[in-house]
């Protein structure tokens, strides 16, 4: 659902399949070749091991050493949406290593949504171009390198920018140039249209298009699944063992929806009858390319948890049963009330999208299957923009937890798991584009994410060419449970983030705490409660810039610490560099008892807290956390 959104999408469309001799391949090793590549910089012992796999169990992602994984990342990027760099998220490799670094660094992320283009995947029917799959396989390796698990998406966004003429007051992008041709359909139109996703259910062409995909008329889905097959074993082929174990599965299909629905058809009918066949085809692709291990993060029809009560529409994937672990629940979510500038008025507030984002809990529960809100966000400029910090506050506060702040303290054990999300989105050339809207030289679009006005990039690069960040790196780099050596029973993290000169502050430390209330002052803070389960590894957590480690405070029934140690195996609480060399810094926890609920606080509130204070505020939580088990 990227972005301005109403937007919500359907329909990707890649396409079919024999690789062409364009380009020549990259000289990487097999996946099931024998050896290991060596282990990137900030590497631990135990980090290979949990690096070798990626997989769906018991609903929880895990790791090579069992650990419950969160993945928190952005989207990269709406550029291949973009003709300007050939579909590609970046014009070369260089580019794609400095935007890697800084999602790690400045953005806090591990995982990024990696967006690919069927277009330029397969220009000529039943040709898949191998330069275009080089070009992306190498940019990929650079995210993988810095430390960053990546899931492709082979995007689409109102099915094709060939349904758009050069005097359109929108574009799309996903099925290449002669799936167009082929269909013979409508000069387009979205009629009177204030958001561009609105050509979803208004533009006949976008429709009809839409429609004959999910029909396989004249077997475009036919050809679509075959180029999809043909990239995956590109990728498998071309990415040595340990990079193609950092690729944690694949998008089958960006925002789907029916186009027009047949006669007496519901939208939970097509999720049954139309959607879920083509999830099932998918995977029998991805299981002939060698992708046997990777679930596949497919998404419900892209309205089935709209907030907007005339827009939403049943599904959810509701008759596939339960799915896990080959497939993943992945959904999107954007406040249309809040896009809208007319059905929500003033800003989000604490818990805002609780019942919203606990609602995608409780479908992945019922699936069998992990969870992931692979788009989120809110416009950065425009009339909507001032709710930004507040609507990006009270998304990530819902993917950590499903509580809201002022309750979360007396019943912590309703958290519910913590959510993996990748943020639309992350593009180092916002504001710095020269896109041909539709191919038209009068109108060269260069400004925001040069995507139908919208604006919605996390990162840009100032004039020296270095990336910053475009949102209160507060919100951004956060603290979240990485690996969990166990269950995670509930967490939160209170980041302080700031909606102009207003600190929001939604998760105070009850009065009922007062030296953990006055350890944490007016700082950021998280406290995680779990399960162990007697790994000699360690629990992860992303450690934020705003977390210096010598002036980091730790409060656990592990132990207590102001100033973390180095990481030693078997030091209870140490910090240590995160893998991939890029700066970025982890909270290691060793926790050795699998019968015990573990708490652990961890805040830079106190400059230069005392023994005592430290030992009343951990005295406090052992009393707290005594009743959650």
């Amino acid at each position: 659902m990227a972005k301005m959104r109403t937007r919500l999408i359907g329909v990707l469309i890649l396409l079919t399949a024999s690789l062409t001799t364009r380009g020549a391949p990259s000289a990487a090793a097999s996946p099931t070749a024998e050896g290991v590549a060596a282990a990137p910089p900030g590497s631990l012992w135990f980090d290979e091991q949990a690096a070798t796999a990626f997989t769906v169990d018991h609903g929880r992602f895990t790791d090579g050493l069992g650990r419950e994984v969160v993945l928190r990342g952005y989207n990269v990027s709406g550029e291949t949406k973009l003709e300007e760099n050939g579909g590609l998220p970046f014009a070369s490799v260089a580019d794609a290593e400095k935007s890697a670094t800084a999602l790690r660094a400045l953005g806090g992320g591990n995982s990024a949504r990696f967006l690919l283009s069927w277009a330029h995947a397969e220009p000529v029917r039943g040709q898949v171009d191998r330069a275009y799959l080089a070009a992306a396989t190498a940019q990929m390796r650079a995210f993988i390198k810095a430390g960053i698990r990546v899931h492709p998406d082979f995007h689409q966004d109102l099915y094709s920018r060939y349904l758009f003429n050069e005097g359109s007051w929108y574009t799309g992008d996903g099925a290449p140039k002669w799936v167009v041709e082929a269909g013979g359909y409508p000069r387009e139109s979205c009629g009177i249209c204030l958001f561009w996703g609105q050509n979803i259910t208004q533009n006949e062409a976008v429709k009809r298009a839409t429609y004959d995909f999910w029909h396989n008329r004249g077997g475009v889905q036919d050809a679509f699944l075959a180029t999809a097959q043909a990239t995956m074993a590109y990728f498998a082929e071309h990415l040595d063992a340990a990079e193609f174990a950092a690729v944690a599965g694949f998008d089958p299909y960006n925002e789907p929806h029916a186009g027009t629905y047949d006669s007496g058809q519901t939208s939970r009918m097509w999720e049954r009858d139309v959607l879920w066949p083509f999830y099932t085809r998918f995977r029998a692709r991805m299981d002939a390319a060698g992708w046997q291990g990777k679930p596949a993060f497919v998404e419900p029809n892209l309205f089935w948890n709209s907030n907007l009560s005339f827009q939403k529409q049943e599904g959810g994937l509701l008759d596939a049963g339960a799915i896990g672990p080959r497939y993943v629940f992945n959904t999107h979510f954007y406040d249309q009330k809040a896009i809208s500038g007319v059905f929500m008025w003033g800003k989000a507030k604490d818990g805002q999208y609780a019942g919203d984002f606990g609602t995608v809990r409780d479908r992945a529960a019922g699936a069998g299957t992990a969870a992931v809100v692979s788009e989120f966000g809110h416009p950065l400029t425009g009339t909507v923009s001032d709710k930004a910090p507040t609507v990006g506050k009270a998304m990530y506060q819902a993917l950590d937890s499903r509580l809201p702040g002022a309750g979360w303290w007396s019943k912590p054990e309703r958290s519910g798991p913590v959510l993996s999300g990748t943020q639309w989105q992350w593009d180092i050339y916002h504001g710095r584009h020269h896109e041909l809207m539709n191919g038209n030289p009068g109108k060269v679009l260069t400004a925001a994410d040069a995507w139908n006005d919208e604006d919605l990039s996390a990162v840009r690069l100032d004039d020296s060419g270095t990336a910053v960040l475009r949102q209160d790196g507060r919100l951004l780099d956060r603290i979240y449970p990485s690996a969990t050596a166990g269950q995670t029973v509930a967490f939160t993290y209170e980041d302080r983030s700031r909606d102009g000169s207003t600190t929001l502050t939604w998760n105070p430390v009850p009065k009922s705490l007062p030296r953990v209330s006055e350890l944490v002052g007016s700082g950021q803070y998280a406290l995680l409660l779990w399960k162990s389960n007697a790994s000699a590894s360690p629990t992860e957590l992303h450690l934020p810039a705003s977390f210096d480690p010598a002036r980091t405070t730790v409060v656990s029934d592990l132990g207590k610490a102001h100033g973390l140690p180095s990481y030693d195996r078997g030091t209870p609480i140490a910090a240590a560099p995160e893998p991939g060399g890029t700066g970025s810094r982890r909270l290691l926890l060793t926790a050795p008892n699998a019968t015990v609920l573990h708490h652990a606080l961890i805040t830079n509130g106190a400059a230069a807290p005392s023994a005592e204070l430290l030992q009343a505020a951990r005295e406090e939580l052992a009393a707290w956390s005594e009743g959650r088990g």
